[in-house]
């Protein structure tokens, strides 16, 4: 009886995969782009001069959009010719470097403490010099505040990227976020982040570079995933038969939007639903309990599911009906809007941030203003009462709106073009403001 059931089990996950847009799209061959046409600009500098050596600094390698940017650019930078270094803490995911054909160098440029960031300055400036860098680029706010004081006096160019809005603060907290407004090239991830760069930091316009970030679409589209990979997922995570899911991935924090999606289910009131939370608890578990006790006030204990890690996301986009990205603040980009749409689901955020840059509204997902309960339940409700050629029609736009904007290779090749920019000007002076509130000018020397 139990074998019986299973069988009866992985044919409701595979009918319910195929209804929802598995076979959908066209062949994977139409929708990448190859990476023979990567960063033609810097490839040429390749070839006429030398290998550059670009060196990125991040806090940790571990999980997040801003890692798997800097793994991917790692990777485009090997691929078309150069010499790729990546400076971090370490971290779960610091072998994808050297796996690419990188190099990873373990510095404590995570740490916010003004000594230890003072001492990172002498480290870099060394690691700029002995490794005759090129392009040394900051990802991230304490790793900016050390780099950009590093290549003050090396022959090194200097690129930062902007990831997210944060607090302005006080005159200490202004000057260390503007850390990541003073590279010679300032990447940002949306139109938005660039907004805020220009409106806060007074960034000039025309040394920003608005650079979206990018999707692997050999590993995020519907025909990558196995039959035996959807029946894995949805064993792992217990899904009901039948069961139409609603999944919000992302790390269980408070601004994600956990209760207002759940306000929403709550107020839909279907009994087939089952809603997926997806994401990292750690160092937020005082709120997942938060979290159980309002899914329990809800009555929705044999309903919900919270899972914390899941090693098959694509997999996981598969067996969903609806994503959801409820976040209570605007995100600079937001990753899963787009890796949804890329695996043909229908997808449903708040309507602030980046992700209006990312969902066609009414055409790839649905928009809906930041804590509006009613609106969320409407869209849901859309969602899910969406009939085959309605879901078929969804998917395909999703997919090649991915296709043609959001893909790893466009990003790639535009941050190498924004090298290829710097290489080609010769080198420059990256000195920061002398009367920059933050400075430890005299820990600096002291450094290196």
């Amino acid at each position: 009886m139990a074998q019986t059931g299973r069988k009866h089990s992985q044919r409701g996950i595979l009918a319910m995969v195929s209804i929802t847009g598995l076979n959908i799209a066209t062949g994977m061959s139409k929708m990448i782009k190859t990476w023979d046409s990567a960063s033609l600009t810097f490839r040429r500098f390749v070839e006429q001069n030398h290998a550059p050596v670009i060196l990125q600094a991040l806090p940790a390698l571990n999980s997040g959009g801003v890692e798997q940017g800097v793994i991917d650019i790692n990777a485009a930078i090997v691929r078309a010719g150069g010499k790729s270094i990546v400076v971090s803490s370490g971290g779960l995911r610091a072998h994808e470097i050297t796996k690419a054909g990188g190099t990873h160098i373990e510095m404590p440029v995570h740490s916010k403490n003004p000594l230890v960031m003072a001492a990172n300055v002498g480290r870099l400036r060394k690691l700029i010099r002995d490794m005759n860098v090129d392009i040394v680029h900051a990802c991230s706010r304490a790793p900016a505040w050390s780099a950009g004081r590093a290549v003050a006096g090396t022959q090194a160019h200097y690129v930062t990227s902007c990831h997210a809005t944060h607090k302005i603060g006080g005159m200490f907290k202004r000057a260390y976020n503007a850390s990541i407004a003073k590279g010679e090239r300032v990447i940002a991830v949306s139109h938005f982040i660039a907004d805020y760069l220009e409106q806060n930091y007074k960034v000039d316009p025309n040394v920003l570079r608005v650079i979206h970030r990018g999707v692997a679409l050999e590993k995020f589209h519907p025909n990558s995933v196995t039959p035996d990979r959807l029946i894995r997922a949805s064993q792992m995570m217990r899904i009901p038969d039948g069961a139409a899911v609603v999944m919000l991935p992302a790390r269980i924090s408070r601004t994600k939007g956990h209760m207002f999606l759940l306000d929403a289910i709550a107020a839909l009131g279907k009994k087939d639903l089952f809603c997926l939370f997806l994401g990292s608890d750690i160092g937020n578990e005082h709120y997942r309990k938060e979290l159980e006790d309002y899914i329990a006030a809800k009555g929705l204990g044999s309903a919900s599911r919270i899972i914390t890690n899941c090693d098959d996301m694509p997999a996981a986009y598969m067996i969903s009906t609806v994503v959801v990205c409820p976040t209570l603040q605007p995100e600079g980009f937001g990753r899963v809007p787009v890796e949804a749409q890329a695996m043909g689901r229908p997808v449903i955020a708040t309507d602030h941030g980046g992700t209006r840059e990312t969902i066609l509204r009414d055409e790839t997902g649905w928009l809906v203003a930041p804590g509006d309960v009613d609106a969320l339940t409407r869209a849901l409700h859309e969602a899910i009462s969406l009939d085959l050629r309605g879901r078929a029609m969804l998917a395909t736009r999703g997919m090649a709106h991915v296709a043609h904007h959001f893909t790893n290779e466009q990003m790639c090749e535009s941050t190498l073009d924004v090298y290829a920019e710097l290489l080609g000007t010769g080198a420059g002076v990256k000195a920061l403001p002398s009367n920059d509130s933050f400075s430890i000018s005299e820990a600096d020397r002291a450094a290196g």
